[in-house]
C-alpha cells in the first residue's frame, strides 16, 4: 500500500517541548468491560465499531476479514490476557511478561507477532520527580493490543491522532506502533527539560551550602538510572524495528518517520547520559565543599581551643606566682612558740625577700616558656 501523493503531516512535532501535562488515570471500568479501556475495529483507516467487550471484539473481527482490532487494556487480569492469547495465538512467554510489570524495554518476534515493551515517563512538577510507566504492545497482522501498567503514556491522544489521519491508520498495525513509539519518545522531552531545571537548581543549592542537597542529588541520580534504562535499550530496538520494516516492505514514508523517532531517542539517551555524568560531578563537588566546610569548622574550633589554652596558661601562671607569697605568709603566720626565725630581727625582711625571689623566678620561667 502506498501513501497518497499529498503527504499528511503525521508528526506535528514542534521545536519546543509542549507544556507538561499529566494525563489523568483512566476511569474505573465497568464490570462487563474489565480492564478494557477502549476496543475499536477499523477498516481502511476508518472506525467501524467500538465493541463493549473482548468477546464481542473477537466476533466482530472475524466478521471483518480486512479489518484491524485495536484493544487497549489497563492492568488486565490473567483471565483477560489468556483469552487474548487464545484468540490471537500469543506466545506464552510474551503473555507471562505482560502479566508482570517491571520489564526492561525490548523487542521480540514470535512468528507473525511482535512483542514490544516500552518505558514511558512523565515529569511531575509538584513533586519535582519523574514518574515511569510501562507499556506492553502485541502487534499482529490484523490486531494491536496495548497493556498499560501506570498512568503514562496517554494512549487516548494517540488514538485520536490516528483516527484524525485515516491515511496513516490505513497502513495497519505498524503505523499504530509507530504512533505509540512517537508518543512515548515525545513524552521524554518535558522530562528532559524538567530534569535540566532540577540540575540547575541543585547546582545553586550546592554552592549555597544547602544541607538537604545531597539527598536531592541521590534521588535524582536514581531517577536518571531508571530513565537511562528506559531510553538506552530503545535505541537498539528502533534500529532492529527499522531493519524489520525494510525487510518486510513496510511503507517507505513510515520507515522515514520511524528513523526520525530513532534520532530523537538517540538525542534523549545522550542527554540522559550527560545528566548522570553531571550529577556525579555535582556530587563530587558537593562532597569537596562539605569537606572544606568541615575543615574550616575544625580549624575554627582548633583556633578557639588554642586561644582558650593560651588564656588558661596565663591564668595558671599568675595563680602560681601569687601562690608562692601566700605559701610563705601562711607558714610564717602560724604563730607557734617554737618556730625558726620567728623572733629573728631580720625575719620580716627575709620573708618579704623570699616572696619576691620566688615570684620573680616563677615569672622569668613562665615568660621564657611563653606562658605570659
Amino acid at each position: 500500500m502506498t501513501l497518497p501523493s499529498k503527504k499528511p503531516n503525521w508528526r506535528r512535532r514542534s521545536t519546543a517541548p509542549e507544556p507538561v501535562r499529566v494525563p489523568a488515570d483512566p476511569p474505573a471500568a465497568s464490570p462487563d468491560r474489565g480492564s478494557v479501556v477502549q476496543a475499536s475495529l477499523y477498516r481502511d483507516g476508518r472506525k467501524v465499531s467500538s465493541p463493549s467487550s473482548l468477546a464481542e471484539t473477537f466476533r466482530r473481527l472475524r466478521d471483518e476479514p480486512d479489518g484491524m482490532a485495536w484493544i487497549g487494556l489497563h492492568r488486565p487480569s490473567e483471565e483477560e490476557l489468556l483469552s487474548l492469547a487464545a484468540e490471537f495465538d500469543l506466545h506464552e512467554l510474551a503473555v507471562e511478561d505482560a502479566m508482570e510489570a517491571h520489564q526492561r524495554p525490548k523487542l521480540e518476534r514470535y512468528g507473525d507477532t511482535l512483542f514490544v515493551v516500552l518505558r514511558a515517563a512523565r515529569y511531575l512538577d509538584a513533586q519535582e520527580e519523574v514518574d515511569f510507566g510501562e507499556l506492553h504492545v502485541f502487534l499482529g497482522p490484523d490486531f494491536l493490543i496495548t497493556v498499560r501498567h501506570g498512568a503514562a503514556p496517554d494512549l487516548s491522544a494517540v488514538r485520536r491522532r490516528m483516527e484524525e489521519t485515516p491515511e496513516l491508520l490505513a497502513l495497519g498495525p505498524e503505523a499504530v506502533l509507530y504512533a505509540i513509539l512517537d508518543a512515548v519518545v515525545d513524552g521524554y522531552a518535558p522530562v528532559v527539560e524538567g530534569v535540566q531545571n532540577d540540575i540547575d537548581e541543585i547546582e545553586t543549592e550546592v554552592f549555597r551550602g544547602d544541607p538537604e542537597v545531597s539527598r536531592r542529588i541521590y534521588e535524582l541520580s536514581r531517577e536518571m538510572v531508571e530513565f537511562q534504562r528506559a531510553t538506552r535499550p530503545l535505541v537498539g530496538m528502533l534500529h532492529n524495528l527499522m531493519a524489520g520494516f525494510a525487510k518486510y516492505g513496510t511503507d517507505e514514508e513510515l520507515q522515514r518517520h520511524l528513523r526520525d523517532v530513532a534520532d530523537h531517542v538517540t538525542h534523549t539517551s545522550e542527554r540522559v547520559d550527560g545528566f548522570r555524568q553531571a550529577l556525579t560531578e555535582i556530587l563530587t563537588v558537593n562532597a569537596t565543599l562539605v569537606t572544606q566546610q568541615q575543615n574550616a569548622e575544625m580549624r575554627a574550633l582548633a583556633e578557639a581551643g588554642f586561644e582558650q589554652n593560651e588564656e588558661i596558661k596565663k591564668i595558671s601562671s599568675w595563680a602560681a606566682i601569687l601562690f608562692a607569697p601566700t605559701l610563705v605568709g601562711t607558714i610564717y603566720g602560724m604563730n607557734f612558740d617554737h618556730m625558726p626565725e620567728l623572733h629573728w630581727v631580720y625575719g620580716y625582711p627575709f620573708a618579704i625577700l623570699l616572696m619576691a625571689v620566688v615570684c620573680s623566678s616563677l615569672y622569668v620561667i613562665f615568660k621564657r616558656r611563653d606562658w605570659l
